[in-house]
């Protein structure tokens, strides 16, 4: 059975992931986002619910009864214990899901050529093996800030340098132009993609 070549794509902080993300999709790829997934997580997974709010209290709640994401990112990223142990209640299940995602791609009558995922920490968590394909995405400091995009230096500590993750992956890009350099550039690389896949 054919199946679409299996694509990540990561960066650091503010690089411009999510953009790339998105120029995939126009370029014909199916594409899916880590923290879309975790995003639906956090609403709809009673069983997540239930273990956040047992270890972190019901403060984690906004108004509504709803996790809070930023309540959450307050406790966890102030405490490297809780946030190794947030990221292994919901890693596991962000693999699950994109795995099953790409799964049924592959089994659809049409199925496309390249299905891409945004994987923040893929280094970071041995995640490279899981696809055929890794696109890193990088910017220099000065355009993070630009964006708005520079991460608290603790945050930064915990990830892989960009360099390092530019020498490892397949395809690497510094995002520091406009959206259009790096919608030509993602069409470039979807095309030669594409052409492997089929």
């Amino acid at each position: 059975m054919p199946r679409p070549l299996a694509v990540a794509i990561t960066g650091g902080i503010g690089a411009g992931k999510s953009e790339a993300l998105r120029a995939f999709a126009r370029h014909g790829a199916e594409t899916i986002s880590s923290d879309e997934i975790v995003h639906e997580l956090l609403r709809s997974d009673r069983e997540v619910r239930r273990a956040l709010i047992k270890r972190f209290g019901p403060g984690i709640r906004d108004e509504t009864g709803r996790l809070d994401r930023r309540r959450i990112a307050d406790v966890v990223f102030s405490d490297r214990e809780q946030l190794d142990w947030l990221e292994g209640l919901l890693h596991p299940r962000v693999v699950e899901r994109y795995l099953n995602w790409r799964a049924e791609l592959a089994a659809r009558p049409d199925a496309p050529a390249l299905c891409v995922t945004e994987v923040p920490l893929l280094y970071e968590v041995g995640g490279e093996t899981r696809f055929d394909v890794v696109v890193v995405v990088t910017a220099s400091p000065a355009a993070r800030e630009a964006r708005g995009r520079k991460p608290p230096d603790d945050r930064e500590q915990r990830l892989i340098p960009d360099a390092d993750k530019a020498r490892r992956a397949d395809y690497a890009y510094v995002n520091d132009g406009s959206l259009d350099d790096l919608d030509r550039w993602v069409a470039g690389v979807a095309a030669e993609l594409s052409r492997r896949g089929s």
